[in-house]
């Protein structure tokens, strides 16, 4: 079956790696209570602990049928490979992704299968499309890094406000900024370990640091590149909102992933587009006070990243752990808001917001991912070769994406028409 992504004879559409971890099982309950089982989307519950999937099968069962298991390790390639040509897509929360990502990335593309995570490793994602996006267009697999909070809010909010501004004024937005207004929640532990994971390598490699301050990291080799520069921790007054904004943690991930789709589509935002991304404090005093603090928490948080010590202590006291996570009520309180506000090469603009009804580091991002999953399953190309290769949330999967978000996972996207109309005047 190399060579074909989508043949008709796989078993699964969908498996869930890794469904045993917190978020896995947040995967796995999104994919039962919304689609059922064994019904039109034929999904499985797959890792290596076969008492912890049974348990979690159980658990999924509610009176309804049982999610069939796979038994598979991550550092086992010849288990991996039987997984990746018994599925169309694989959806994966087995991280840090550097640590246990690799041989699955590189069997997916081998056996043509689909697949989605939510690495936020930007060293990795590039290692891993250096060392197998040939084979993955070869193969028409379609690989889709950072399927989560970081970072589908960004790329697809920028999608829809492109779309929005081509649909209203024929022309692109030439500049664009994400601003997150409202977050209640926080990361994820998984989260949090891919990031000291990403410090601690760049702290012992000079290319892999140096990786990090390139704001085009993540752009296909022969792709042009704008006049982004790399994000700064530093506060400021933003001519958009009329406020002050500070540094936001993922900014150096999601940015990179809008940048990437924009040369993905042939430059369909412009070659000059540009792209920020920032957490929004408010005016007066208090956003400057707001701004100020979060700036400097950010600068003292990533200096104790970079050496042993310091990724001890914010693992231990910081940063909550890989593997648990807040309950269930606590997940449906959070919520996040996002602002994008962009401004054509004719001076109009228009602004947009992208809404979650759950915390953003685990009951959004599992349904997130689940809907990718999905979207990949059902919208993906069906022969060898049809736009294999890694890709991003909206390149691969745009507007069919955004109608499974806003119809299965509480993710809004809407034009803010006052404020497009007050900017405009």
């Amino acid at each position: 079956m190399t060579g074909n992504a989508q043949e008709n004879s796989r078993e699964f559409d969908i498996i869930v790696w890794g469904a045993t971890g917190f978020t896995g099982q947040l995967v796995a309950e999104h994919l039962a209570d919304t689609y059922g089982v064994a019904g039109e989307l034929r999904w499985a519950i797959a890792g290596r602990d076969p008492d912890k999937l049974e348990t979690l099968r159980d658990q999924l069962a509610r009176g309804r049928r049982k999610p069939p298991i796979v038994l598979a390790d991550s550092q086992d390639a010849e288990s991996l490979k039987t997984l990746t040509q018994r599925t169309r897509v694989v959806a994966t929360t087995v991280g840090p992704y550097s640590r246990l990502g690799s041989e699955l990335v590189a069997e997916c593309t081998r056996n043509g299968t689909h697949y989605c995570d939510l690495a936020g490793e930007l060293p990795w994602i590039r290692r891993m499309m250096d060392a197998h996006g040939g084979t993955a267009k070869r193969s028409g697999a379609v690989i889709v890094h950072c399927c989560g909070f970081d970072s589908i809010p960004s790329d697809i909010g920028v999608w829809f406000l492109q779309r929005e501004a081509q649909a209203r004024f024929e022309q692109p937005l030439q500049r664009v900024h994400g601003y997150v207004e409202r977050m209640s929640g926080g990361f994820s532990g998984g989260t949090a370990a891919s990031m000291l994971e990403v410090a601690k390598e760049a702290r012992s490699d000079r290319r892999t640091a140096r990786l990090l301050t390139d704001p085009y990291a993540l752009n296909p080799r022969n792709a042009s590149q704008g006049a982004d520069e790399n994000e700064g921790l530093g506060f400021h007054r933003d001519q958009f909102i009329d406020g002050w904004v500070a540094p936001f943690l993922m900014a150096s991930i999601n940015t990179r992933i809008v940048r990437r789709t924009n040369a993905l589509m042939g430059d369909a935002y412009g070659r000059d587009f540009r792209y920020a991304e920032y957490m929004a404090t408010g005016g007066g005093a208090l956003g400057l006070a707001k701004a100020a603090a979060i700036s400097g928490a950010l600068a003292s948080l990533l200096a104790g990243a970079v050496t042993a010590p310091g990724r001890a202590f914010l693992s231990r006291f910081v940063f909550p752990d890989q593997g648990d996570g807040p309950n269930a009520e606590a997940r449906e309180n959070g919520h996040y808001r996002i602002r994008f506000a962009g401004v054509a090469e004719d001076g109009r603009t228009l602004q947009a917001t992208v809404t979650g009804d759950r915390d953003p580091g685990y009951g959004s991002t599992s349904r997130m991912l689940g809907e990718a999953a999905v979207c990949l399953a059902r919208s993906a190309p069906r022969g060898p070769g049809e736009r294999g290769g890694f890709s991003t949330p909206a390149a691969a999967m745009g507007d069919a994406l955004i109608e499974r978000l806003q119809r299965n996972a509480g993710v809004t996207f809407e034009v803010d028409e006052a404020a497009s109309s007050a900017a405009e005047a």
